[in-house]
């Protein structure tokens, strides 16, 4: 299934920040929902500043706009103000994107997790992102950072424990 681009991205202007601050905060909530529904399609959880640049979400060649790097920056802050990214660097050369928040992911895990039965089960986290069980689940593939997180949200609920285990880390839901 191919990306399906927003109208927005075919016009030029698009690639400019508007200095209306209506515009503006329009555009960057355009911009925010882009660079989310680019990731999730292409499940990508970590950016870095300097290849996102030539990035076809950023760098429209067929209409020769490319949104600068002062523009990409303030997306990424306001992504950073609703929680959907995250620093892994005080120079802000690299980040993790969440397009799905930890709390969201968990939900999904622990709805799979009571849907086949499998409260009261330990599983590595390997079998829980990567097992054949969980191919046709949205989060097989899920990075192991954001795994960690959402299973520690489900914890937080009490709806799961984060276990170490010989091998590396499990999990038991409850």
């Amino acid at each position: 299934m191919s990306f399906e681009w927003p109208w927005q991205y075919n016009f030029p202007p698009f690639f400019t920040l508007q200095p209306n601050v209506d515009t503006r905060q329009k555009q960057l909530a355009a911009w925010c929902f882009l660079a989310l529904s680019y990731c999730r399609h292409h499940k990508l959880y970590t950016l870095d500043i300097m290849e996102v640049q030539e990035c076809p979400v950023f760098n429209h060649k067929n209409i020769d706009r490319k949104l600068s790097t002062e523009a990409i920056l303030i997306v990424f802050e306001e992504l950073r103000k609703k929680g959907n990214l995250e620093w892994l660097d005080k120079n802000k050369t690299q980040c993790l994107v969440m397009w799905r928040r930890p709390e969201e992911w968990g939900k999904l895990i622990y709805q799979w997790v009571s849907k086949n039965g499998m409260v009261n089960t330990v599983f590595t986290l390997y079998e829980l992102a990567n097992g054949d069980d969980t191919e046709s689940e949205e989060f097989h593939g899920l990075e192991e950072w954001m795994l960690i997180r959402s299973l520690q949200a489900l914890q937080t609920d009490g709806k799961a424990e984060v276990i170490t285990m010989d091998d590396g880390k499990g999990v038991k839901f409850f």
